[in-house]
This record gives structure tokens, C-alpha cells and sequence, in this order.
């Protein structure tokens, strides 16, 4: 069975486009949400038979001009347009996002552990966290190695309780999940992990349909209630992981002498008391078994 991906993203677009936010007058009585199919094809300049052909999958080779087209009547922004090109054009071969997670080099691993008052954690492009350091693992649970941070952020409810603004973020984390993986929606992993949310969360069933697209390139603010710590305001960058099949380094940091500069630094030391072994000293004042 082949994958319409082209017309699965376009019908999603179409259902989230008001008839007013193009310019056309809505009557009432509408039996479709959003625009119908006749009033899409209008805007773009084709005939309705063909955009229907578009929708259903019978045409998944259209040309640039009828991309353009299709988009300007969407009012897709530049992501969106760039994710409608790359659905219409997929790279052959394996997938990026089905391939098992890779481990990070020893130098990638041997920065993160370098930055101690700094959060750090390295993703494949299934948010599965591939490494991390002492104080991302400190921030939270999720940032352990092995742990995928979609999964944690819609079910894990301490996860829940690290975010006030949880409901905006889980909008940006699926947004980013569509961005990252592109067309490659067949792989097994994806499957899985989309089938497994689905089910036991009814947020991410309302949203991933949606098929919204918003790359996370970083330079945001992140807002964290840290249950040791207090309240985090964490600006975060990411960056590609060269010669890596995917692998993108989270940072997350704060001004120098701000408030959250000083929390990180007592989150180190908590982390760094979490990790360290008994002195000699301690080891000397456990008990010992008495024999005989």
C-alpha cells in the first residue's frame, strides 16, 4: 500500500484554512471544516479534478508550479512550503529516522560531561536521547540516555510538572517530530512510538494529525519549576552533530548573574553529591558486622 503523503498533508492544511483567511466569503452551512477541495483549486489556478487527483494520491509527481501554487493558497510559511517540496520529492534509500539509535563519539560525550554547569543532550530524530551529562540527567529524568523526550513529555507526569507551559510545548514537540522525520513516516520506530501516543494520550491523538511542521532550531526560552531548585528560565540552542545520521546537541543556558545562572550552579552541586562515592572518611564511620 503506498503512503499518500502529499495528499494526507494537503487535506490536513486544507481543514485548518478559514474561509475568510483567503479572502472568500463563508455562507454557513458548511459540511467540510476549513476550505473544500473546489475553493482550494480555485485559489491555486487548477482545475478541481486535478487537485482532487493531488488529494487522493492519484498524482504524487506534481510540478514546482503547482507546489507553488498549492502553497500560496494554503499560506504556508516557509516550513510548511519546505516540507510540502520534501513530501513531493523523498530522498530514496533508508530512512534516517529507522535506523537504531547511534552512540555519540567519545569527543561528543567527553564536551558534554566538560560542561558542568550546563545542561546538555545529544537526540536522534526521534527525540531518543543518545547521551547526555550529569546536569541534563539532574534537570530531569527524560534526559536519561535511552529515554525519548516526546514519550516522556506526554505521559510522564512529572515531566508534566518540570513544564508550566506544557501545552504549548507539546504543540512545538510534534511540530519538530514532523519536521525532523519528513517523509520518512513508514519507519518502524515512528510507527511504534506514534501508535504507542496515540493511544494513551488524547493530546497527542488531537495534534499529530494536524501534520503542523516548525523545525526547533534553538534561541528560544524555555521555562522550567524544578522541584529542587525552583524556577528555571533556560534559553536553549541546538546543533547538528557533523558526520552523524541525525544526531542534534541540545544546550540549554543562562545569562551570566541571573537567577537561574545561580540555580543551575546549586543543581551542579546537588548532581555532583548525587554522583560522588563515600570518602574515605564516610566509608569509615559505617558500621561494621559483628561476627560470631
Amino acid at each position: 500500500m503506498t503512503v499518500n503523503l502529499i495528499g494526507d498533508y494537503l487535506r490536513a492544511r486544507r481543514e485548518h484554512v478559514r474561509p475568510e483567511d483567503v479572502g472568500l466569503v463563508d455562507h454557513g452551512r458548511r459540511r467540510v471544516t476549513g476550505l473544500r477541495r473546489d475553493e482550494l483549486a480555485m485559489l491555486a489556478g487548477i482545475s478541481t479534478e486535478y487537485y482532487t487527483r493531488l488529494e487522493q494520491g492519484r498524482d504524487q509527481h506534481p510540478s514546482t508550479q503547482v507546489l507553488e501554487a498549492v502553497a500560496r493558497a494554503l499560506n504556508l510559511d516557509d516550513d510548511a512550503r519546505t516540507h510540502l517540496f520534501l513530501l513531493a520529492s523523498p530522498k530514496q534509500g533508508k530512512s534516517r529516522a529507522g535506523r537504531r539509535a547511534e552512540r555519540v563519539r567519545p569527543s561528543v560525550q567527553q564536551l558534554l560531561d566538560s560542561w558542568t554547569e550546563t545542561p546538555a543532550y545529544v537526540h536522534d530524530p526521534l527525540l531518543e536521547v543518545i547521551a547526555s551529562n550529569a546536569m541534563a540527567r539532574a534537570l530531569s529524568p527524560m534526559f536519561e540516555p535511552g529515554m525519548n523526550v516526546l514519550r516522556s513529555t506526554f505521559l510522564d507526569t512529572a515531566v508534566h510538572d518540570l513544564l508550566p507551559d506544557w501545552e504549548t510545548k507539546v504543540v512545538t514537540l510534534v511540530a519538530a517530530l514532523r519536521a525532523m522525520v519528513g517523509p520518512d513516516v513508514e519507519d518502524l520506530r515512528l510507527t511504534e512510538l506514534v501508535g504507542e501516543l496515540s493511544v494513551k494520550s488524547p493530546a497527542f491523538a488531537r495534534l499529530w494529525p494536524r501534520h503542523d511542521v516548525r523545525p526547533q532550531s534553538g534561541g528560544g526560552l524555555h521555562i522550567m519549576q524544578h522541584p529542587s531548585v525552583g524556577e528555571l528560565q533556560l534559553t536553549y540552542d541546538k546543533f547538528e552533530v557533523a558526520g552523524s545520521a541525525g544526531q542534534t546537541l541540545v544546550i540549554y543556558h543562562a545569562g551570566t548573574g541571573t537567577g537561574t545562572a545561580q540555580a543551575l550552579r546549586l543543581l551542579s552541586t546537588l548532581a555532583a553529591d548525587a554522583v560522588a562515592p563515600a570518602s574515605p572518611e564516610k566509608q569509615s564511620l559505617k558500621p561494621k558486622h559483628q561476627h560470631g
